[in-house]
């Protein structure tokens, strides 16, 4: 078995008490999910979340929220290969909603909560979404 490890970030835009707009990736495999990419060698964690975000939406400007960090873990096939995943997830401030995308993507959306976790193709990043609210609203950042 191979094991993987990636990091990114639910990237989020809001201006002053606004709603706040989370920024979802279509990727051309269809599904639609968060900048992430592998850790690459000599890169932590919140670096390679940076870059990623930054190759992936050529945003290059964000805060992490201290305190959030989630991890999920998943299996999946390379070819005949097993591969075990992590990924490891921050939350970020964006402070603009400009996006250009990289080839690995189709197309992209800023979405309110409601219409991202409609939007969101897998389970694990709709249960990522909703800590990313929680965690929002509990440090009174976001609208009640």
């Amino acid at each position: 078995m191979i094991d993987e490890r990636s990091a990114g970030a639910v990237v989020f835009y809001m201006e002053d008490n606004s709603e706040p707009e989370y920024l979802l990736l279509h990727y051309s495999a269809g599904h639609w999910d968060f900048p992430k990419g592998n850790i690459e060698a000599g890169e932590n964690e919140k670096q390679t979340a940076t870059r990623e975000i930054r190759e992936e939406t050529c945003i290059t400007n964000v805060e992490f929220l201290d305190g959030f960090r989630m991890k999920i873990e998943y299996k999946y096939r390379h070819g005949k290969k097993p591969v075990r995943k992590e990924v490891v997830l921050y939350l970020a401030r964006a402070r603009t909603r400009k996006v250009i995308l990289s080839h690995e993507h189709i197309g992209f959306a800023w979405r309110k909560f409601d219409d991202a976790m409609q939007q969101l193709t897998y389970l694990n990043a709709k249960n990522l979404l909703s800590a990313a609210k929680e965690y929002l609203q509990q440090h009174s950042l976001a609208y009640r």
